[in-house]
């Protein structure tokens, strides 16, 4: 064969062996090192592809497109800079769980550490930030060469597909010329398929687990946001079975069509119900269990501190379970399966008053959350009749920072089908944009909103390149409070000579020319007596909408919130 045989040979085999260990998607960016691969993803037509030229975005879009399907994406780029550009994805992707299958091109051997251009050190760019990462040999005809690329794919998306979830990293040099003979069939794979399990825990860990259940009498659980693919149902099963408070933190989704038998348990408020002292002191529990990440709520991990429950029961895929306020007794490792259903529990023991005490608190505190947006008109406001005006079948993309907390405070539990996600792996508020637009890619069939500040809007501005490329629908709903709203609340806010050019930091943007560059449908809100524009009939595939807001009034609308719920508490 010569050179360009060899190569074209070399590139299908890749792209043979990734869509038969489950790959649909490839997002790619321009670049000359990855030519050979760029023509052999776009040339199948089996294959999803996605374009965007910005590879910081790109990777984002990627990873917003795995977070909806829990399936492994394909990131495609040139060599250098453009790889580093990844970086802040592969570590969302890291702590969030996420199955990424990055793949850099890279110059040839001869070509690194030696001045050439578009040439660093890519082998382990990525370090500790990916599960496994691979270098895969030149292109040439020894007979082990396509072998070995077929097996070690099957092994990387093995990886990043097992418990728990992530993203690894094949580093893939070509030397030029880069062109290949397009191939419309492709050759059958040599290696079958590739089958990850379960994780189960140990009957010992089952039986532990029902004994503390059965024995306890003031007991909780937390179910914070769930690894991805995990069949709902399961917990609603346990639920039942328990019959214990459960804090569902939004990014749970046991806070939306709720069946009718579980509602009795939930508990969307703790938030708010844990900054009260004499209610904390009268919920202090014997057991807690907790499934899924911790939740964002502060006061919540606070309570466990001051608490510290005699049982602290954590139950993770991961053996490097998630447990930041150190205060867990117990570590069941293992995945929400069929046996959390089939624990032979008996709650006899439970107090039935514990539970009525949530219950009530719970009450008084979602109805004041009810009646917030005909007393305040701040973010909280607007939030709140985002929620319950969203039609069911909607997705709402949430920013961190203060979003994500008022959607934690202000979506209390409801029978429309809505689901919430965020990038809280890393806690950032980059390319949670990209991160939106690319799941909604995969989640066509439902309605997609992305609520995000302006900040962050402005830190990943270039992920509306991506909608010149492909097909995007979505309503992006900025909150522009001209800064960061978050730091309001927090003890920098009383240090005044400091605060407005280290935290506040505004920069006096508004979004209608962003608007207008894109050709999006734009609606500005300037009063809380114009909302109802927020969900008008969509003219556009690619809406902005524009709420100016107050950075302090949201501090002092949300604080006469926990104030009134208090007050009754108290009561």
């Amino acid at each position: 064969m010569n050179d360009r045989e060899i190569l074209t040979s070399y590139v299908y085999k890749m792209v043979v062996a990734l869509m038969q260990n489950g790959v649909e998607d490839v997002v790619i960016s321009p670049g000359s090192r990855s030519t050979p691969l760029a023509y052999a993803f776009a040339s199948t037509k089996s294959l999803s592809i996605y374009r965007q030229v910005d590879e910081r975005s790109a990777a984002y879009f990627a990873l917003g497109i795995a977070k909806a399907k829990a399936k492994p994406v394909v990131l495609l780029c040139t060599s250098g800079t453009a790889a580093a550009n990844y970086y802040p994805a592969i570590v969302e992707a890291k702590y969030a769980r996420v199955p990424l299958i990055i793949i850099t091109a890279d110059r040839p051997h001869e070509l690194r550490e030696v001045g050439a251009p578009q040439a660093i050190n890519q082998i382990s760019l990525y370090g500790e930030r990916v599960k496994w990462s691979a270098e895969f040999p030149i292109p040439d005809e020894a007979n082990v060469t396509l072998p070995y690329v077929e097996r070690h794919i099957a092994r990387g998306v093995s990886i990043a597909t097992s418990a728990p979830l992530g993203p690894v990293h094949f580093n893939v040099p070509f030397r030029e010329p880069l062109l290949i003979d397009f191939q419309e069939e492709l050759e059958a794979p040599t290696f079958r398929n590739s089958y990850v399990g379960q994780i189960m825990p140990s009957q010992a860990a089952k039986d532990d687990l029902t004994a503390i259940i059965n024995q306890t009498k003031r007991g909780f659980i937390i179910v914070g946001e769930l690894a991805l693919g995990t069949d709902l149902k399961l917990m609603w099963s346990f639920i039942r079975k328990v019959k214990w408070p459960v804090l569902v933190e939004s990014l749970s989704n046991l806070r939306a069509n709720i069946p009718e038998d579980c509602e009795q348990y939930l508990i969307s408020t703790y938030d708010a119900l844990l900054k009260n002292t004499s209610f904390k002191q009268q919920v202090v529990a014997d057991t807690v269990i907790r499934f899924g990440a911790q939740p964002v709520s502060k006061f919540l991990t606070n309570f466990l501190i001051e608490t510290l429950p005699t049982n602290y029961i954590v139950i993770d895929e991961d053996p490097m379970f998630r447990d930041s306020a150190a205060v867990s007794t117990h570590f069941i490792h293992g995945t929400i399966g069929e046996w959390i259903s089939e624990l032979n529990i008996d709650t006899s023991e439970f107090s039935g008053e514990y539970l009525l005490q949530w219950r009530k608190s719970e009450e008084i505190a979602v109805k004041h959350i009810l009646s917030y947006p005909t007393l305040e008109h701040d973010e909280g406001a607007a939030v709140r009749y985002l929620i319950e005006n969203l039609p069911s079948g909607s997705d709402l993309f949430v920013s961190s920072s203060m979003p994500i907390r008022d959607i934690d405070t202000f979506l209390v539990p409801t029978d429309k089908d809505i689901q919430v996600f965020a990038n809280r792996g890393a806690n950032g508020i980059d390319g949670v944009m990209s991160t939106a637009i690319g799941f909604s890619q995969a989640r066509k069939n439902r309605d997609m909103y992305l609520l995000i500040g302006d900040l962050a809007l402005l830190h990943d501005v270039n992920a509306l390149i991506a909608t010149r490329y492909q097909p995007c629908k979505i309503n992006i709903i900025v909150f522009n409070n001209d800064g960061g709203g978050i730091f309001s609340y927090l003890a920098q806010s009383t240090v005044k000579e400091y605060y407005e050019d280290l935290f506040g930091t505004p920069t006096a943007l508004q979004f209608a020319d962003v608007a207008k560059m894109y050709e999006m449908e734009y609606i500005q809100i300037k009063d809380f007596h114009e909302i109802d524009k927020l969900l008008e009939p969509q003219n556009n595939p690619l809406r902005l909408i524009e709420i100016f807001t107050n950075r302090q009034e949201n501090v002092i609308s949300h604080r006469n919130l926990w104030q009134r719920i208090h007050g009754e508490l108290e009561q």
